[in-house]
């Protein structure tokens, strides 16, 4: 199940992992998203102690969809040390999300 990530949970579960972080920014509302969500928990069942898989709800927390410039979703952005190191900006298929993970481990 992919976590769910806040404002207030973003710097310790995304900037401080150990671990590559891909981060699903969504919205209720957004068709796309909900296309994109049931792929995303599978590659969190998939990627399980190898991976951070998490989503932000953009309309509750909007700091750091806006610090890193979110500004069509869904956006899939992949974190390795604190720093954006992929990107994936509308739907996407799942080996687009899965290959980025796969290039950090």
């Amino acid at each position: 199940m992919a976590l769910e990530i806040t404002d207030a949970s973003f710097e310790e579960t995304v900037l401080k992992s150990d671990k590559p972080v891909l981060v699903d920014f969504w919205a209720a509302w957004c068709g796309p998203c909900r296309m994109v969500g049931p792929v995303i928990e599978q590659i969190s069942d998939e990627y399980e102690g190898k991976a951070v898989v998490g989503k932000v709800d953009v309309d509750a927390n909007q700091e750091f969809a806006a610090k890193y410039g979110v500004r069509n979703i869904p956006t899939v952005l992949v974190f390795q040390n604190g720093e954006v190191v992929g990107r994936q900006v509308g739907v996407a298929p799942k080996n687009a999300y899965t290959d980025a993970i796969d290039s950090l481990l």
